[in-house]
């Protein structure tokens, strides 16, 4: 009967501070946080905007009568004290991916239609770090209503690196303790128990443009790259047409090809169109580079023939966390040479260094080299431990679902921690409409209905966290 009550508080709740929490996630996703380290300062060590982003989740935090700190750029948190130091904590992040092409509404603005809420960031993550921030809230309001204070300080932490390197969680780590437990709701539902590994790496052809005037492809490492160019010299008029891939004069003998892929999150490949891959192909059945080039791009054909590592050497599997996986994910062209990323999510049957060994050794046979730039280890949690298994009960007891924790190959903030978890909110149980993007895509959006939902679910695991011995 008690959660029954919770329940119906909880909803109240919800229904109440809606429009504002709305409005709070307007006031974030307006801001265009991408990392841009090219501008980096102290204090603002991922750039302007980014800064700009955090010190914005941090005032709302601040305005609702929590502990907030921005710790001079690096991350933020907000705390409501408990009865005990030690912490039940939530982390969302601030920054975001480029906004990209194909938008048909405005990225940095927070359009609502028919239910869902759109705008980039809407998704991942602002508007679950907002719903962290007003779940602590509830928290803060009984408190303050009952007198008695909550048996754990409830923590929300605000990252601000989380696409790119996540070095503002490992900042956080070298100045705060771990938290009893934390979640992150920077996922799906029921709930991430494990994640594999995370590696990304720059393979570079050295100084070989020659009939290869610029190639550039992509928007971010960890993503199917979705739109590519390339320049190159040669008579536009003698070029056939080719599916998924435009052909026009760019003046001065130079044709440039543009190749409209089928973009996706690094971890969920299947069902991609890599439009470099369309652009290495085409360049290489028309020979349209150099000797040199050819090699190189020869290297390139083997890293985007497969998503599974295969035409790499690097294909494997394990029972916990499954298969590996591995595209391509952007190209430029710098002082003469190209430069390709790879990402790739690895299970505990292989480890990063065996990566950088075999695609170093491939990439070298091609006249490139390898450069690993990030390796997370894989990451596993117990699903039956208690605080695993409040939230998944929680979550099924709100939908009449019996499902179950998972492992995925995407690499959350959850990782990072002793224990926890990634939780929610989206729920691939209920699927969004066509026009509706996902993560890291255009037109990203997300269901209002489903918000509420989550923010409900959140308030009761929370309840239900602070019973246990954590």
């Amino acid at each position: 009967m008690a959660d029954e009550q919770l329940k119906r508080e909880a909803q109240a709740y919800v229904d109440r501070i809606w429009e504002d929490a709305v409005a709070d996630i307007g006031t974030l996703v307006a801001i265009r946080s991408v990392e841009d380290l090219e501008h980096a300062e102290p204090g603002k060590p991922y750039g302007p905007a980014p800064f700009e982003a955090l010190q914005a989740a941090v005032d709302i935090a601040a305005r609702m009568g929590m502990d907030a700190h921005n710790c001079d750029g690096n991350i933020g948190y907000a705390d409501i004290a408990g009865a005990s130091p030690r912490q039940i904590a939530m982390i969302g992040h601030t920054d975001i991916v480029p906004e990209g092409t194909g938008w048909s509404f405005d990225p940095f603005s927070v359009t609502r239609k028919d239910g869902y809420l759109i705008g980039r960031g809407v998704l991942d993550d602002k508007g679950p770090t907002v719903l962290a921030l007003y779940a602590a809230r509830f928290f803060a309001e009984r408190a303050e209503r009952t007198g008695q204070p909550n048996p754990y300080t409830i923590r929300v932490i605000i990252g601000n690196n989380e696409e790119t390197e996540m070095r503002d969680v490992d900042w956080y780590l070298e100045h705060f303790d771990q938290p009893a437990f934390l979640f992150t709701p920077d996922a799906d539902f029921p709930l991430i128990c494990g994640e594999k590994g995370g590696y990304s790496a720059t393979v570079r052809s050295g100084a070989i443009s020659d009939v290869i005037v610029d190639f550039d492809g992509g928007t971010v490492g960890n993503a199917v790259a979705g739109e590519a160019t390339v320049l190159v010299r040669a008579d536009a008029s003698a070029l056939p047409p080719a599916e998924r891939i435009d052909v026009e004069d760019a003046g001065e003998g130079r044709a440039r090809l543009t190749a409209h892929g089928i973009g996706c999150h690094a971890a969920f490949p299947e069902g991609s169109i890599n439009a470099i891959g369309l652009l290495v192909d085409y360049l290489l059945e028309h020979d349209l580079c150099s000797a040199d080039e050819r090699r190189f791009l020869q290297f390139e054909q083997l890293l985007f023939a497969s998503t599974d590592g295969s035409t790499l050497g690097i294909k494997c599997a394990d029972e916990r966390l499954g298969a590996l996986t591995c595209i391509g994910g952007t190209i430029r062209t710098k002082d003469g040479e190209f430069e390709q990323t790879i990402d790739s999510r690895y299970p505990e049957s292989i480890t990063g260094e065996r990566i950088t060994q075999v695609v170093g050794e491939l990439a070298a046979s091609h006249g490139a080299t390898l450069t690993c730039d990030l390796d997370m280890v894989p990451s596993y949690q117990a699903p039956d431990s208690a605080p695993i298994r409040t939230l998944v009960d929680t979550y099924n007891e709100f939908t009449g679902r019996h499902d179950e924790a998972y492992c995925i190959g995407g690499g959350t903030y959850a990782r990072h921690f002793a224990c926890s978890g990634a939780f929610g909110p989206n729920d691939p149980s209920d699927p969004m409409p066509d026009w509706v993007g996902a993560e890291h895509s255009p037109d990203e959006g997300f269901s209002e209905e489903q918000f509420k939902r989550a923010l409900q679910i959140y308030i009761v695991s929370i309840d239900r966290l602070m019973r246990l011995e954590l």
